[in-house]
């Protein structure tokens, strides 16, 4: 496992590293905030990044939160102090772990452990959304169509909805496919669009 701690003070980093290396981890790479790091880490393709931040300012913040959008990878966030804004920021960014003032080698193993798990889960949520929304947006798309072929072809909806699939069969496309060409044609013949 690639694990990037990002620090650009040294000491902490090094607690962080002796806990990592204790918990049986080598591949550990200490990056500093500065330049375009960034790219930097999306070319290095971590597992999981630990944030050191000790007491962050605001603009500190706001730009590892940069990082957390930008990785999409499970992320642990050490910080000294924080306050309710901080965290929700930080949570809103995906950040899969916050620790305020818990920065102890021995708490590093179990703190990296719940970061991938709740990383995964909010994985798992998110793609089980990003299949109901497109499966919503493909019904009222197949909803649309079967309207103008009723209303076209006075058709029942049933009827509307067995063209809809026979033509999608015949021309070994999905049915929202089909679906939407129609739409798009009923539009630019100045149909019910």
């Amino acid at each position: 496992m690639r694990i990037v701690i990002i620090d650009d003070t040294g000491l902490r980093a090094t607690v962080l590293e002796e806990g990592l290396r204790e918990a049986g981890y080598d591949d550990i790479h200490v990056v500093p905030p500065r330049g375009a790091f960034v790219a930097r880490l999306e070319r290095m393709a971590p597992d999981i990044v630990l944030m050191d931040l000790g007491d962050p300012s605001r603009d500190t913040l706001e730009e590892m939160l940069v990082v957390s959008r930008a990785l999409a990878r499970p992320i642990a966030m050490f910080v000294d102090r924080s306050d309710e804004t901080m965290i929700g920021a930080a949570i809103d960014a995906g950040v899969s772990a916050y620790v305020v003032d818990g920065l102890r080698k021995e708490r590093v193993k179990p703190i990296i452990d719940l970061a991938i798990r709740r990383f995964n889960a909010f994985a798992r949520m998110q793609a089980a959304l990003d299949e109901a929304t497109t499966a919503l947006a493909d019904r009222k798309t197949i909803d649309k169509a079967k309207s103008i072929l009723m209303t076209s072809r006075n058709l029942t909806e049933p009827d509307a909805y067995a063209l809809l699939r026979s033509t999608a069969m015949n021309q070994n496309r999905r049915i929202v496919d089909v679906a939407e060409a129609l739409i798009t044609a009923a539009g630019l013949l100045g149909g019910d669009a």
